[in-house]
């Protein structure tokens, strides 16, 4: 028997009756929805004209465009699909991007025309009145959680690996002669120290459990709290390759670490009996990792080496730096011996701590043991970069480089695409005081940084145009400019004026490498039209520059890496392929290739008999990543000889020399291999007194760090003015949430709630990793909330770590159905990883809209129509019921 729907079909009819000729009957499917421009029925406007139209101008959505051919095809619809041609526009761009032969300038303009497409997108979305779904920019989820975070409070502090093997065992770090004191504060008024020395334990074995014994004996009899102990670490997988195999080994011998377990009223801190200098050097190695090591010059201190890789004579400890830095570009000790960092972070920042834009800089702080106590990210909407750093005697640190986009709150961006000259200032805490913007019509940036006897700020850098209340000389020009900060009182917001600018140069290409004040005397060093050059200028009380003499070293085919004042004479450092700099006597003869450069000048800069030039270097290539000079010594790392004809990814040694500022001569010397045989140290700084027994013990010269500062401004790449809004699911006006410089994790709680009517619930939870961070709920998960970034610039989302979205259910029983694009404003065309990751992010966001669409569709896609069917029609099915007939036997 063949059923009549089947020959229906054959004919593109469907009914759902047997009865083909009485008077009711089921008509052919009409459309329940009107085509949507995905079809295959549609025709496709070409990609190479969408590209054409959006490089011209022409806005990505046009509702107006949008043609329904369903006459009661709902607004939903047209909103819909004019958002679905605005995401195959953006496609378009994104696969124009990635063809071959594209030239840098469209590929600029590409890129442009995205940035601007995705936040029409996103304005439009955040605008849509939907019947039936709801489409959000960013996530659809029931719940939300910041990746940013506060670290909680850390009375328990554990070392690196002390010891390996049986627990029973005599520990190597305990042999010799050990000698420190533990300081421990109750109150600013009650402390107690204790020496602690093991050759009290006389002939008994130094193990783990003896001299933790031999401490908290006499930590008890003090009547304090604090305890030593062990710890063992979990072990470390490692693997060797085999051939193609990738093979695992065993598990080593156990590893051991002290462990201090310290309470809330005490402070703890280290203090050792004999010290001497120590020098951290920051260096990448293979993969782009990045690591820091410290060393001795003196023999002072000792490595356990424990876990240790590539260690050389005279390192003291190397320390892992944390994933998002890209680069470290300067150090600097501070007065409490803390070591202070200043790292460009990749567009994922550091873990806990996002960032709003594609780049970012970082303040890390270190404690003498290697443990990273603070960081500190600028905040900076777009793309920024740390060039320079100082620390005044009490404890103010400096940072200064350029940035792109905003920055500061409630300042309009000229040209969010060209660099401005900055400059932040921190408390010893690493809590911002204040920050300056400077820039040019053209392209600038700060490249040093000095703090004034005073308490002035100086900054110095190049720029290819006028500064502001200066006049540009030509080209690519040095300037240096004065700033001043003050409050009416503790704690009111800092006012920060412009006492002066400077700029000077040649009409070449000129800019200042490095800088240094001592008293009224300011010192600048740089290239100016591939000659270096030396400037001595004179600072009046008002911070106000006068150049005052000028010392030209000749042709420098190379680069200046410092200046600093020491012993009464000026010292200049860099790196040069010139073997007769005129710079005075050669102490030690250039070794060919490019080598590193130290020179002594007479403080006025003249030429005299006790000016000495030395170079440091072999045959090949020899870089001065960054030179410090402290106590007399001259410290200097770099990549040491490397040949002529030397791949990226070819082997390189890193090195660090000492020399003796007042003759020249090299005293102390070392390389060493990296890592897959990369190491390339970037910065060096001194620490003085920095190294000791505490070293191989893996504990601090000085207070145990137990909290860091609560602040979001501190805390995260927040700043003061970030905000995003939150809107009800159901509709109605979005309300503000903006980050002010007092809160913290709990008072932006309350504000979330507080913007939601209620509709969320937000609660700080502590995670495994002891970081605090922001759990959102729904109160009610059938009327949840939306959260909406804010603008360019100012979004706080992007800060906390959250995706802008919908916080609720997102399907089910009396639910509206919510589906989000996901499209984040971390997307980007700069390179072809990025464009692969927009390309497809925009494929998912337009399948998004597509499922949107189908979840309006009705029910039933049949549509019943009673009533006398057309003559037509009867006449047809007249015809097929025969011809059944005449197939079935039946007539």
């Amino acid at each position: 028997m063949i059923n009549n729907s089947y020959l229906l079909g054959l004919y593109g009819v469907s009914s759902d009756t047997t009865s083909l000729l009485g008077q009711t009957v089921a008509t052919p499917r009409r459309a329940a929805q009107p085509t949507p421009p995905w079809s295959t029925t549609v025709t496709a406007t070409p990609a190479s004209d969408l590209v054409r139209a959006a490089l011209g101008g022409r806005r990505l959505i046009d509702e107006s465009a949008v043609r329904l051919d369903l006459s009661d095809g709902s607004d939903t619809y047209r909103q819909l699909f004019s958002l679905y041609q605005g995401l195959e526009t953006l496609s378009a761009l994104t696969n124009r991007s990635r063809e071959t032969g594209v030239a840098a300038t469209e590929q600029a303009l590409l890129q442009k025309r995205f940035d601007s497409g995705l936040q029409e997108i996103s304005t439009y979305v955040a605008g849509l009145d939907l019947e039936g779904v709801r489409l959000v920019g960013g996530t659809a989820a029931a719940t939300a959680k910041t990746s940013a975070g506060v670290a909680r409070d850390r009375p328990t502090f554990t070392t690196a690996p002390v010891h390996e093997g049986a627990v029973e065992t005599p520990v190597a770090a305990f042999q010799g002669d050990v000698v420190f004191d533990i300081t421990v504060a109750r109150t600013a008024s009650t402390t107690q120290t204790l020496r602690i020395d093991l050759s009290e334990l006389g002939g008994q074995p130094r193990t783990l459990d003896a001299v933790t014994g031999l401490i908290n004996d006499k930590l008890e009899a003090a009547g304090l709290e604090t305890r030593f102990g062990r710890e063992q670490l979990p072990s470390e997988t490692r693997t060797v390759q085999v051939g193609t195999r990738t093979v695992t080994l065993p598990d080593g011998p156990d590893r051991w670490a002290l462990k201090i377990q310290g309470t809330s009223v005490e402070t703890v801190s280290f203090a050792p009996a004999t010290s001497a200098d120590a020098v951290y050097v920051a260096q990448a190695g293979a993969n782009g990792a990045q690591q820091l090591l410290k060393f001795s010059a003196d023999g002072v201190g000792g490595s356990s080496r424990i876990g240790e890789t590539q260690w050389v004579d005279g390192r003291l400890s190397q320390t892992a730096l944390p994933e998002g830095v890209a680069a470290v570009r300067a150090s600097a000790v501070g007065p409490d011996g803390s070591l202070w960092l200043v790292a460009d972070l990749n567009a994922e920042g550091l873990t806990g701590q996002p960032i709003k834009g594609e780049s970012d800089v970082a303040l890390l702080k270190y404690d003498a043991s290697g443990r990273l106590v603070a960081s500190r990210a600028l905040g900076a909407a777009s793309e920024a970069s740390g060039f320079a750093i100082a620390v005044a005697a009490d404890g103010k640190v400096a940072v200064a480089g350029s940035v792109t986009g905003a920055l500061e709150p409630g300042r309009t961006v000229t040209d969010a695409a060209v660099s401005d000259s900055f400059v932040t200032v921190y408390d010893s805490a690493g809590v911002e005081l204040w920050t300056q913007r400077r820039g040019a019509r053209a392209a600038d940036e700060a490249t040093a940084v000095a703090f004034a006897d005073d308490g002035a700020v100086l900054v110095s850098g190049r720029a290819a145009s006028a500064m502001p209340g200066a006049a540009g000389v030509g080209g690519w020009d040095g300037y240096v400019e004065s700033f001043r900060a003050s409050q009416l009182y503790p704690g009111a917001p800092y006012t920060v004026r412009v006492e002066a600018t400077r700029q000077f140069g040649t009409t070449g290409e000129d800019g200042v490498a490095a800088m240094t004040v001592v008293g009224s005397d300011l010192y600048t060093a740089g290239v100016e039209s591939g000659r270096a050059v030396i400037r001595r200028f004179t600072l009046n009380a008002q911070g106000r520059p006068t150049l005052q003499s000028t010392r030209d070293l000749g042709v420098l085919s190379g680069e200046i890496a410092t200046i600093a004042v020491d012993g009464g004479r000026v010292i200049v450092s860099g790196a040069s392929r010139n073997a007769a700099l005129q710079a005075g006597s050669v102490v030690n003869a250039h070794a060919g290739g490019t080598d590193a450069f130290v020179a002594s000048l007479s403080t006025d800069l003249a030429a005299s008999a006790s000016d000495w030039v030395s170079y440091y270097g072999g045959a090949g290539e020899d870089t001065a990543a960054d030179v410090k000079v402290s106590g007399g010594k001259v410290y200097v790392t770099g990549v040491s000889n490397r040949p002529f004809d030397a791949e990226d990814e070819d082997p390189t040694r890193g090195y660090l020399a000492r020399m003796d500022a007042a003759s020249g001569a090299v005293d102390w010397a070392r390389t060493w291999s990296g890592d897959g045989d990369q190491a390339s140290p970037a910065t060096l700084a001194v620490a003085s007194g920095g190294a000791s027994v505490l070293d191989r013990l893996g504990l601090p010269n000085g207070v145990v760090a137990q909290s860091d500062s609560r602040l979001l401004t501190a805390a995260t790449s927040l700043r003061v003015g970030d905000r995003f809004t939150v809107s009800l699911g159901d509709g109605g006006r979005a309300r503000t949430v903006t980050v002010d410089g007092r809160d913290t994790l709990q008072s932006l709680a309350r504000k979330i709630e507080q913007a939601s009517q209620r509709r969320l619930i937000v609660t700080v939870a502590t995670g495994t990793d002891g970081v605090q961070r922001l759990n959102i709920r729904p109160r009610d998960p059938e009327q949840g909330a939306v959260l909406n970034s804010g603008e360019a610039g100012r979004d706080a989302l992007a800060g906390l770590g959250l995706s802008p979205g919908y916080i609720g259910a997102t399907s089910g029983d009396d639910v509206t159905q919510t589906f989000g694009l996901n499209l984040g404003s971390g997307l980007s065309l700069k390179d072809e990883e990025a464009r692969r990751a927009a390309g497809e992010a925009i494929l998912k966001a337009m399948s998004q809209v597509r499922a949107a669409y189908r979840a309006l569709a009705p029910q039933s896609e049949t549509q019943r129509i009673t009533g006398q069917a057309p003559a037509y029609l009867t006449a047809q099915l007249a015809n097929y019921q025969a011809a059944l007939s005449r197939l079935t036997g039946g007539g």
